[in-house]
């Protein structure tokens, strides 16, 4: 297939695969709907297949025994959900939910370690994108327990606005407060200050993002410290590309 007649491909991972590596994985990459609030795992499930995420957004959530649960990290197009198994682990750490609906392509935990036991990029290319997660990770716990919940909304916010199309969102205020582990009011509380200060609109469900560059001032230093070190990773020549600037 000639570069002029092949599809975009959205997941950061598979676009910065060589043609031929690409090409060999096709025969075991299956394009799926991952509708809104879809569980992928739940803690302790075996991981059965795993997804490279195109625009849409899936939250990776860890569930106390009071029943209270908090995001400890998300995963768009710049990665691929089942990370365990490139780590030797076929169990989920935690619960992967669907934040932002989207499509995915999916591929059996199976063929995907025997694709990593090959000669290829597709390894290297999930290392570094492990080593992201865990960055986003430490630093997500460092925000939960420094700053306020305006400045955490403003880090969420900008981090899925990083992996989707256009400036509108789909997240309903019971949804946030559930991700950020944070009472409601609380969440309707920062959003009206956001709003109040024309940075987002929101109305029914949907969060529109008005002002990113003040988006980013409001909010704390956690957003940045992430985002700079996935540029850093990468842009260390395996092709893969940062977040686009908007």
């Amino acid at each position: 297939m000639s570069p002029q007649t092949r599809p975009i491909i959205e997941n950061r991972i598979l676009a910065a695969l060589p043609t031929q590596e690409y090409d060999r994985l096709l025969e075991f990459l299956t394009p799926v709907s991952l509708p809104l609030g879809n569980t992928l795992y739940k803690p302790e499930e075996r991981i059965e297949d795993v997804y490279f995420l195109n625009t849409g957004v899936v939250s990776l959530v860890a569930n106390m025994k009071d029943g209270k649960s908090v995001e400890v990290g998300l995963v768009g197009n710049e990665g691929m959900v089942g990370l365990s198994i490139v780590l030797g682990d076929d169990i989920s750490p935690n619960h992967a939910i669907v934040q932002i609906a989207d499509g995915a392509m999916r591929m059996s935990s199976a063929n995907l370690k025997k694709e990593l036991k090959r000669e290829g990029r597709l390894l290297s290319l999930l290392l570094r994108s492990t080593l992201v997660m865990l960055q986003q990770v430490s630093q997500t716990a460092a925000c939960n327990g420094s700053h306020s919940v305006g400045e955490r909304l403003a880090r969420w916010l900008l981090m899925c606005h990083d992996r989707v199309h256009g400036d509108e969102l789909g997240l309903t205020q019971e949804f946030i407060a559930q991700m950020l582990g944070t009472r409601r009011s609380g969440v309707s509380e920062a959003a009206i200050i956001l709003q109040a200060d024309e940075l987002i609109h929101y109305s029914r469900g949907r969060i529109t993002i008005l002002d990113r560059k003040g988006l980013e001032e409001y909010g704390c230093e956690c957003y940045g410290v992430v985002k700079a070190a996935a540029d850093r990773l990468f842009s260390q020549g395996d092709g893969l590309k940062p977040f686009s600037q908007r």
